[in-house]
């Protein structure tokens, strides 16, 4: 009986793609359900917008960015830049939640940021392909 070993380096990309993919699955899956609490202005998510200064109106900003976000987590052309803007978002959430006192709770924000940073990295070729066309 033979067999035949796969070479580490011709298995890597298609792992690497595998991996960027269920990230940007959780992703928008985490960025969905986080929008739909703020669009439908559940009570809590009110309250922590309104003790943040942000009031509703911010906390509806927020909401289309994010269900935006988890959309383009699904448009390989966008994915790169949805995933930075990510990041930028999850480092004004960890400043406020600090900020407001939430201490450990910077830490869910942090991780999801994380996150995002990996597949804005492992995307940031797409980045660079969007931000070319859009110079043309």
């Amino acid at each position: 009986m033979t067999t035949t070993a796969v070479p580490a380096a011709a298995a890597t990309p298609r792992t690497a793609k595998v991996v960027l993919w269920v990230l940007q699955v959780l992703l928008a899956a985490v960025y969905a359900f986080s929008a739909s609490g703020k669009l439908a202005a559940d009570a809590q998510n009110v309250a922590g917008f309104e003790a943040m200064g942000l009031g509703t109106a911010g906390m509806y900003i927020i909401g289309t960015l994010e269900l935006a976000g988890a959309i383009a987590m699904f448009v390989p052309r966008l994915t790169g830049l949805a995933a930075l803007c990510f990041v930028a978002l999850m480092i004004g959430a960890v400043t406020a939640t600090v900020a407001i006192g939430g201490g450990v709770l910077a830490a869910i924000p942090a991780v999801v940021g994380v996150v995002a940073a990996v597949v804005a990295w492992g995307r940031r070729e797409s980045t660079r392909r969007l931000v070319e066309h859009v110079r043309r």
